[in-house]
């Protein structure tokens, strides 16, 4: 009984604090509640992912081209390459958006002079990294549905 007791004593001790060296940065944990010491290989890399994701964005979208609708009317009468260049043109904003909000968290998060408590930040980063995986996507189909809707046009309607 006296083990069974040490054995609950001790998980829960586990939970409530937790000291660890993950590459030589310090975390001590209490709940969900977090102190930690600045990653200088994080930030670095933080800023590296955010520079890259914008960079992507900005090439994806001079490849691509304008895809200019101005009403309703027009998206409703647009052909179908056109309006699903727009959807992820879109779509490609929003998650740049989310990504680097993101990226920039996890980023500020590890800057140098921010040796502070609160909060757990640790999925930012991974977060992060998936939204540049899905920005890629929309933006090779917005590249893709765009050079369609363009010879598409050119052709007059026989891609």
């Amino acid at each position: 009984m006296g083990s069974l007791l040490f054995a609950s004593w001790s998980q829960k001790s586990q939970i409530i604090t937790d000291i660890r060296f993950d590459n030589g940065v310090k975390h001590l944990r209490l709940w969900i509640f977090e102190c930690r010491e600045p990653s200088e290989d994080a930030f670095k890399l933080g800023l590296a992912a955010a520079g890259i994701l914008v960079l992507a964005h900005v090439i994806a979208n001079l490849l691509g081209g304008c895809m200019c609708i101005c009403s309703q009317e027009e998206l409703q009468r647009a052909s179908p390459h056109r309006q699903l260049s727009v959807a992820c043109f879109l779509f490609s904003w929003i998650i740049l958006a989310a990504g680097l909000s993101m990226l920039a968290i996890g980023t500020l998060s590890n800057n140098k002079s921010r040796s502070s408590c609160g909060f757990t930040h640790h999925h930012f980063f991974s977060f992060g990294g998936i939204l540049c995986f899905v920005h890629g996507l929309f933006c090779v189909a917005y590249y893709v549905s765009a050079t369609a809707a363009f010879s598409e046009e050119k052709h007059g309607g026989h891609a």
